[in-house]
């Protein structure tokens, strides 16, 4: 008998269980998502793309169980006692009098933390940060190229690997195959053994050429060979396996293309350029994390509009005066160049300060409500600045007056804004 060797090839080996972590994630998910919400408020957003420490309070990990209260009658048994017998009353323990390994500090609000800190992955909180989160009125378009595919059951083949084996298909196959081959052969069996039995039971010889013995031997030695012929018919044939066939087919992919704009002009301190960098970088990071076929546009102005690579826009330093309508225009000449709105879902995020060059706004109004905003599925914008509005503000309130479904516009004035803010603009709706 040969020896049974099992080969783990489980990516969560070395004791690890991943429905169990799978089935702890989802249990803890509110501490877990504020830890994450926490984290990214905490650490630079460039710095996002790694796990986190997550502790939960010690109130929310503990199961309910039975304790014994206190008082009460009880029978215990203790060895090794030289110091009691039967019937001697033991006092009953003072109060406070607890093994714990408390440090006796209270938490100043009242919320104590549990020793209980475990690592989530990258993976994992990037799936907790933009949990909840979509791109607004998502719509499918004529279908582009693609990466994607499906597999769909294509009937059956005689050929295939073994993890593709269709069991009860080859057993029906298998089983008609014995019942053919054998069918004729018992139906001849079953008429020799009545023969065998009249023969057997009939006081003269059916054939006179032949004694009686004779005739009985030689029919129990046909049944047999007969029946020889029905064991030789195997079980389980070769032409007998059947596995099941799938054929690739190309899954439809949603096309989208968003556009990132952003002010680099003089007015925008490196205050406002962090911030408007480390918001297009969330932003760039929930694209890539949640759809695999995307195309993004980045354009950075000043007095003229650019378009450039992913590090140029995130990285480079420019300064000068101020042009909003420049990086519109672009972005207008960009779309009737690629991105025709009937196969395309175009998105725009836009990050200023506020300022702009003399008369400039107005224009800017114009541009997005009669050649932009018809063509986009959204657009938002967002101005970075802790003090007043300027015209630009003014202009596009006008705007999400007008078009509520496909215009957005929130104010960050600091950097734990960017969060929030980016939460209110991308947040899944309502059906």
């Amino acid at each position: 008998m040969g020896m049974t060797h099992i080969v783990d090839r489980r990516l969560n080996g070395k004791n690890k269980s991943a429905v169990n972590r799978e089935r702890f994630l989802r249990r803890y998910r509110h501490h877990i998502k504020k830890a994450v919400s926490e984290a990214v408020q905490r650490r630079s957003i460039t710095d996002v793309e790694r796990g986190e420490k997550v502790s939960i309070p010690s109130k929310d990990i503990q199961e309910p169980i039975f304790r014994h209260g206190a008082g009460g009658r009880r029978d215990a048994v203790h060895p090794g006692n030289q110091e009691w017998v039967a019937g001697d009353t033991i006092a009953k323990p003072e109060g406070g009098a607890g093994q714990g390994q408390g440090q006796g500090q209270a938490s100043p609000d009242g919320e104590g933390m549990d020793e209980f800190v475990f690592q989530i992955t990258q993976e994992e909180f990037l799936e907790f940060l933009f949990d909840d989160l979509e791109l607004p009125n998502l719509a499918r378009k004529k279908l582009k190229d693609t990466e994607a595919f499906s597999f769909v059951r294509a009937g059956f083949t005689s050929q295939g690997v073994p993890a593709k084996l269709d069991v009860v298909r080859s057993l029906r196959g298998a089983h008609a195959r014995r019942l053919g081959l054998s069918g004729a052969r018992k139906r001849k069996i079953r008429e020799l053994e009545a023969q065998l039995q009249a023969l057997q039971t009939a006081p003269d010889d059916l054939d006179p050429a032949f004694s009686h013995e004779d005739q009985i031997k030689a029919l129990i030695d046909e049944i047999a060979e007969l029946k020889a012929n029905v064991r030789r018919i195997p079980f389980i044939d070769e032409i007998d396996l059947r596995y099941r066939q799938h054929q690739k087919q190309p899954k439809p992919a949603t096309s989208a293309v968003m556009f990132c704009l952003m002010d680099v002009s003089g007015s925008m301190t490196q205050m406002h350029k962090d911030i408007a960098k480390r918001f297009f970088i969330l932003l760039y990071m929930f694209l890539k994390k949640n759809y695999k076929k995307i195309d993004v546009v980045f354009i950075r102005h000043h007095t003229s509009a650019k378009e450039v690579t992913e590090e140029e826009f995130f990285y480079s330093r420019e300064t000068g005066g101020t042009i909003v309508s420049s990086a519109l225009k672009l972005m207008r000449k960009i779309i009737e160049a690629r991105y025709s709105p009937a196969e395309w879902n175009i998105y725009a995020a836009q990050a200023s300060d506020g300022d702009n060059w003399n008369d400039d706004s107005p224009t800017c109004g114009k541009l997005l409500a009669e050649g932009i905003l018809p063509q986009v599925q959204y657009y938002s914008y967002i101005e970075i600045t802790p003090l007043d509005h300027q015209t630009l503000w003014y202009e596009y309130e006008k705007l999400m007056a007008e078009h509520p479904q496909s215009f957005a516009m929130q104010q960050i004035a600091d950097p734990a804004d960017i969060y929030p803010v980016f939460r209110k603009l991308f947040e899944r709706k309502a059906a």
